[in-house]
Protein backbone atom coordinates (compact mmCIF):
# COMPACT_ATOMS: atom_id res chain seq x y z
CA UNK A 1 0.00 0.00 0.00
CA UNK A 2 1.31 3.47 -0.89
CA UNK A 3 1.98 6.06 1.75
CA UNK A 4 -0.75 8.64 2.37
CA UNK A 5 0.22 12.18 1.38
CA UNK A 6 -1.51 15.24 2.81
CA UNK A 7 -0.80 18.76 1.60
CA UNK A 8 -0.85 21.60 4.12
CA UNK A 9 -1.14 25.01 2.44
CA UNK A 10 0.47 27.77 4.47
CA UNK A 11 0.21 30.92 2.35
CA UNK A 12 2.14 30.31 -0.87
CA UNK A 13 3.97 27.40 0.77
CA UNK A 14 3.14 23.72 0.55
CA UNK A 15 4.14 21.54 3.50
CA UNK A 16 3.52 17.81 3.36
CA UNK A 17 2.51 15.14 5.83
CA UNK A 18 3.49 11.64 4.79
CA UNK A 19 1.80 8.81 6.71
CA UNK A 20 2.70 5.14 6.48
CA UNK A 21 3.73 3.02 9.47
CA UNK A 22 4.93 6.36 10.87
CA UNK A 23 4.33 10.01 9.99
CA UNK A 24 6.70 12.80 9.00
CA UNK A 25 6.19 16.48 8.17
CA UNK A 26 8.14 18.15 5.38
CA UNK A 27 8.89 21.84 6.02
CA UNK A 28 7.56 24.25 8.64
CA UNK A 29 6.30 27.29 6.75
CA UNK A 30 6.70 30.93 7.68
CA UNK A 31 7.07 32.19 11.27
CA UNK A 32 3.98 32.55 13.47
CA UNK A 33 1.88 30.06 11.49
CA UNK A 34 1.43 27.44 14.19
CA UNK A 35 -2.32 28.13 14.42
CA UNK A 36 -2.67 27.51 10.69
CA UNK A 37 -0.89 24.19 11.14
CA UNK A 38 -3.14 23.28 14.07
CA UNK A 39 -6.26 23.98 12.02
CA UNK A 40 -4.89 21.82 9.21
CA UNK A 41 -4.11 18.98 11.60
CA UNK A 42 -7.69 19.10 12.92
CA UNK A 43 -9.01 18.42 9.41
CA UNK A 44 -6.71 15.44 8.85
CA UNK A 45 -6.83 11.86 10.21
CA UNK A 46 -3.52 12.45 11.98
CA UNK A 47 -2.89 13.58 15.54
CA UNK A 48 0.10 15.92 15.95
CA UNK A 49 1.84 13.56 18.35
CA UNK A 50 1.95 10.92 15.60
CA UNK A 51 4.51 13.05 13.75
CA UNK A 52 7.97 11.66 14.46
CA UNK A 53 10.10 13.88 12.23
CA UNK A 54 10.01 17.42 10.88
CA UNK A 55 12.30 17.58 7.85
CA UNK A 56 13.39 21.05 6.77
CA UNK A 57 14.26 20.94 3.07
CA UNK A 58 16.49 24.00 3.55
CA UNK A 59 17.10 26.88 5.94
CA UNK A 60 15.15 29.76 4.37
CA UNK A 61 12.68 31.62 6.60
CA UNK A 62 9.56 30.37 4.81
CA UNK A 63 10.56 26.75 5.36
CA UNK A 64 11.80 26.79 8.96
CA UNK A 65 9.78 29.64 10.50
CA UNK A 66 7.35 27.62 12.65
CA UNK A 67 9.64 24.67 13.33
CA UNK A 68 10.19 25.47 17.01
CA UNK A 69 6.46 25.68 17.74
CA UNK A 70 5.78 22.55 15.68
CA UNK A 71 8.37 20.64 17.66
CA UNK A 72 6.76 21.80 20.91
CA UNK A 73 3.34 20.74 19.61
CA UNK A 74 4.32 17.35 18.22
CA UNK A 75 7.41 16.26 20.11
CA UNK A 76 8.97 15.39 16.74
CA UNK A 77 12.67 15.52 15.95
CA UNK A 78 13.92 18.20 13.55
CA UNK A 79 16.28 17.32 10.69
CA UNK A 80 18.20 19.76 8.50
CA UNK A 81 21.38 19.58 6.45
CA UNK A 82 24.62 20.70 8.07
CA UNK A 83 25.15 23.46 5.48
CA UNK A 84 21.84 25.14 6.38
CA UNK A 85 21.86 24.33 10.09
CA UNK A 86 23.46 27.64 11.05
CA UNK A 87 20.69 29.65 9.36
CA UNK A 88 18.06 27.66 11.24
CA UNK A 89 19.69 27.55 14.66
CA UNK A 90 20.73 31.22 14.65
CA UNK A 91 17.81 32.73 12.74
CA UNK A 92 20.00 33.99 9.88
CA UNK A 93 18.12 35.54 6.98
CA UNK A 94 18.75 34.00 3.57
CA UNK A 95 17.09 34.65 0.22
CA UNK A 96 18.85 33.00 -2.76
CA UNK A 97 19.40 35.31 -5.75
CA UNK A 98 17.30 35.29 -8.89
CA UNK A 99 18.51 33.13 -11.77
CA UNK A 100 15.95 34.25 -14.37
CA UNK A 101 15.00 37.76 -15.48
CA UNK A 102 11.79 37.60 -13.46
CA UNK A 103 13.63 36.04 -10.52
CA UNK A 104 16.19 38.85 -10.43
CA UNK A 105 13.47 41.51 -10.59
CA UNK A 106 11.37 39.83 -7.90
CA UNK A 107 14.42 39.43 -5.67
CA UNK A 108 15.21 43.14 -6.08
CA UNK A 109 11.66 44.05 -5.04
CA UNK A 110 11.15 41.55 -2.21
CA UNK A 111 14.55 41.25 -0.57
CA UNK A 112 14.55 44.56 1.35
CA UNK A 113 10.98 43.93 2.52
CA UNK A 114 11.48 40.32 3.62
CA UNK A 115 14.79 41.13 5.27
CA UNK A 116 12.98 43.46 7.66
CA UNK A 117 9.95 41.22 8.16
CA UNK A 118 11.69 37.92 8.80
CA UNK A 119 14.08 38.71 11.59
CA UNK A 120 14.19 37.03 14.98
CA UNK A 121 12.59 33.74 13.91
CA UNK A 122 12.22 31.48 17.00
CA UNK A 123 15.30 29.27 17.02
CA UNK A 124 15.71 25.63 17.93
CA UNK A 125 18.51 23.08 17.85
CA UNK A 126 18.43 20.45 15.12
CA UNK A 127 18.08 16.89 16.40
CA UNK A 128 19.38 15.28 13.21
CA UNK A 129 22.10 16.95 11.15
CA UNK A 130 22.22 15.58 7.62
CA UNK A 131 25.31 15.28 5.42
CA UNK A 132 25.97 14.35 1.78
CA UNK A 133 24.90 10.73 2.29
CA UNK A 134 21.38 9.42 1.79
CA UNK A 135 19.38 9.12 5.02
CA UNK A 136 16.86 6.29 5.30
CA UNK A 137 13.43 7.11 6.72
CA UNK A 138 12.64 3.50 7.62
CA UNK A 139 13.21 4.18 11.33
CA UNK A 140 10.41 6.77 11.09
CA UNK A 141 8.08 4.29 9.39
CA UNK A 142 8.37 5.82 5.92
CA UNK A 143 9.54 3.74 2.92
CA UNK A 144 11.88 6.29 1.44
CA UNK A 145 14.98 8.37 2.02
CA UNK A 146 16.39 11.87 2.22
CA UNK A 147 18.71 12.83 -0.64
CA UNK A 148 21.19 15.70 -0.62
CA UNK A 149 20.15 18.04 -3.45
CA UNK A 150 22.11 21.31 -3.24
CA UNK A 151 21.66 24.27 -5.55
CA UNK A 152 18.77 26.36 -4.28
CA UNK A 153 20.81 26.56 -1.09
CA UNK A 154 23.99 24.71 -0.24
CA UNK A 155 22.12 22.56 2.26
CA UNK A 156 18.96 21.73 0.31
CA UNK A 157 17.60 18.18 0.60
CA UNK A 158 14.72 16.21 -0.90
CA UNK A 159 12.66 13.18 0.08
CA UNK A 160 12.15 10.33 -2.39
CA UNK A 161 9.64 7.61 -1.58
CA UNK A 162 10.04 4.08 -2.93
CA UNK A 163 6.81 4.58 -4.89
CA UNK A 164 8.25 7.53 -6.83
CA UNK A 165 6.93 10.60 -5.05
CA UNK A 166 9.65 13.24 -4.65
CA UNK A 167 9.35 16.18 -2.24
CA UNK A 168 11.90 18.67 -3.46
CA UNK A 169 11.48 21.92 -1.54
CA UNK A 170 12.64 24.74 -3.84
CA UNK A 171 14.39 22.54 -6.37
CA UNK A 172 11.34 23.42 -8.48
CA UNK A 173 8.65 26.12 -8.47
CA UNK A 174 5.05 25.89 -9.65
CA UNK A 175 2.92 28.82 -8.56
CA UNK A 176 2.70 32.59 -8.61
CA UNK A 177 4.56 34.80 -7.99
CA UNK A 178 7.31 32.39 -9.04
CA UNK A 179 6.14 30.73 -12.26
CA UNK A 180 3.01 30.35 -14.40
CA UNK A 181 3.80 26.67 -14.92
CA UNK A 182 6.08 24.09 -13.26
CA UNK A 183 9.80 24.18 -13.85
CA UNK A 184 13.21 24.83 -12.36
CA UNK A 185 13.41 27.44 -9.56
CA UNK A 186 13.71 31.13 -10.31
CA UNK A 187 15.85 31.60 -7.18
CA UNK A 188 19.02 29.59 -6.52
CA UNK A 189 22.49 29.99 -5.10
CA UNK A 190 23.80 27.81 -7.95
CA UNK A 191 21.44 26.87 -10.78
CA UNK A 192 23.95 24.44 -12.28
CA UNK A 193 24.01 22.53 -8.99
CA UNK A 194 20.21 22.49 -9.09
CA UNK A 195 20.35 20.77 -12.46
CA UNK A 196 22.94 18.27 -11.20
CA UNK A 197 20.82 17.55 -8.12
CA UNK A 198 17.90 16.50 -10.30
CA UNK A 199 19.92 13.64 -11.78
CA UNK A 200 19.86 11.28 -8.75
CA UNK A 201 16.18 12.04 -8.14
CA UNK A 202 15.32 11.08 -11.71
CA UNK A 203 17.72 8.13 -11.89
CA UNK A 204 16.29 6.66 -8.69
CA UNK A 205 12.76 6.53 -10.01
CA UNK A 206 10.97 9.81 -9.26
CA UNK A 207 7.56 9.96 -10.94
CA UNK A 208 5.63 12.78 -9.29
CA UNK A 209 7.21 15.98 -8.01
CA UNK A 210 5.88 17.81 -4.95
CA UNK A 211 7.40 21.31 -4.78
CA UNK A 212 7.29 23.61 -1.76
CA UNK A 213 5.56 26.24 -3.89
CA UNK A 214 2.73 24.95 -6.06
CA UNK A 215 0.92 21.77 -6.97
CA UNK A 216 2.49 18.43 -7.82
CA UNK A 217 3.44 17.62 -11.40
CA UNK A 218 5.05 14.91 -13.54
CA UNK A 219 8.81 14.45 -13.47
CA UNK A 220 8.68 14.52 -17.28
CA UNK A 221 8.41 18.31 -17.09
CA UNK A 222 11.77 18.51 -15.32
CA UNK A 223 13.33 16.03 -17.70
CA UNK A 224 12.34 18.31 -20.57
CA UNK A 225 13.58 21.44 -18.76
CA UNK A 226 16.99 19.88 -18.24
CA UNK A 227 17.42 19.39 -21.97
CA UNK A 228 16.52 22.95 -22.95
Amino acid sequence: MSSQIFTIKIGINRCYLIKDEGTILIDAGNPNRIHAFQKSFERLPIHPNEIGLILLTHGDHDHVGSAKELKELTGAKIAIHDHDKLNFEHSLYNFPPGVTTWGRLLHFILNPILKNVFTGIPTEKADIVLDENDYSLIDFGIPGKIIYTPGHTQGSVSVLLETGEAFVGCLAHNNLPFRFRPGLPIFAEDIEKVKESWKPIIQQGAKTIYPAHGNSFSVDIIKKALTE
